[in-house]
């Protein structure tokens, strides 16, 4: 029952946190079990381009267009807590440091930056060469991995605060999205032909080729690794979400159909039985990855894509 499995993880602290935004200048919060919206914040400054909840549920980072705003989720408060100007471009990136002790943003001015949250403007600034489209944390907490716009990949090493490795999977083919399985045994980088790209990182300065495979015969828009590391996840111009096995190799598992436009993002639950996906067709989307089928949608983002969602339903 997925009522049950969505919330026995959640006993503990006795929710999950799940929020969906787009291009209705609105950010939702939905009872994920239910698919009724309980709080609705608006955000007038621009689209949202991404979402990011801290690992301990108490803030919900927004990226827009070039802000990055911090809201309270245990609160009704509309306005945001804190607000980071800094980046010059849509910001496409944002995440945590797993304590919380920072944030880092990946935006299309061509760079990653590292916010201290209780203090303004940044700590960090690396320079892409390129419009950056992805970052990812390695599991460390010393590292960060972005893509471009051109098709790079680097690596960020925060304690040599450098760029410790370089890579081009497809040359002139921008990286959409980047993964990082949570045991750091895999990276997968997404682009815009639909071909997502698998490496072991040895180190910070090597990356050991595992696979390569088209998923998608368009844009692959996200790629994400479950938290258990059993499944890679793709969302595509296509339509569709993909669930590939993650085992000696990728082998497809699941193709998910029924979304009417482009799946831009998706969210794994915390034991990996579930999906929630994000689209133009202005849904959200609760897939049980058993069977393959949806069991909620989300509806309230009027006439408008939904390009973003975030879910934290862990009970660490």
């Amino acid at each position: 029952n997925v009522r049950h499995s969505l919330t026995r993880a959640s006993i503990m602290v006795a929710t999950v946190i799940l929020c969906t935004a787009g291009y209705d200048n609105t950010i939702r919060f939905w009872e994920a079990t239910k698919g009724h919206c309980y709080r609705t914040l608006q955000y007038a400054d621009s689209q949202v381009n991404c979402l990011a909840i801290t690992p301990d549920k108490q803030l919900l980072a927004v990226a827009g267009n070039p802000h990055v705003r911090l809201y309270e989720i245990n609160s009704n408060l509309p306005t945001p807590r804190s607000s980071f100007e800094g980046h010059k471009g849509n910001v496409t990136a944002v995440g945590f440091q797993k304590d919380r002790k920072w944030m880092f943003t990946g935006s299309e001015d061509g760079t990653v930056k590292i916010w201290d949250i209780r203090a303004p403007g940044f700590q960090r600034d690396y320079k892409a060469k390129a419009a950056v489209n992805t970052v990812a944390l390695h599991p460390n907490q010393g590292e960060l991995i972005s893509g471009d716009e051109d098709g790079n990949v680097h690596v960020w090493d925060l304690t040599a605060n450098r760029c410790s490795y370089e890579l081009v999977p497809e040359a002139k083919t921008p990286v959409r999205s980047i993964s990082i399985a949570a045991d750091a045994s895999m990276v997968v980088a997404a682009n815009n032909k639909g071909t997502c790209f698998a490496w072991k990182p040895v180190s910070s300065k090597q990356f050991e080729p595992l696979q390569k495979i088209d998923a998608h015969s368009t844009y692959c828009l996200k790629c994400v690794i479950s938290p258990g590391v059993k499944y890679l996840a793709t969302t595509s111009a296509d339509k569709t979400v993909k669930i590939w096995n993650i085992d000696k190799t990728l082998s497809l598992n699941k193709r998910l159909a029924g979304h009417q436009k482009w799946v831009w993002d998706c969210a794994f639950s915390a034991d990996s039985a579930y999906l929630v996906t994000a689209s133009s067709d202005m849904t959200s989307k609760l897939w049980d990855l058993k069977s393959g089928e949806v069991i909620l949608e989300y509806k309230g983002h009027h006439h408008k894509a939904i390009t973003c969602v975030a879910l934290n339903d862990s009970s660490e």
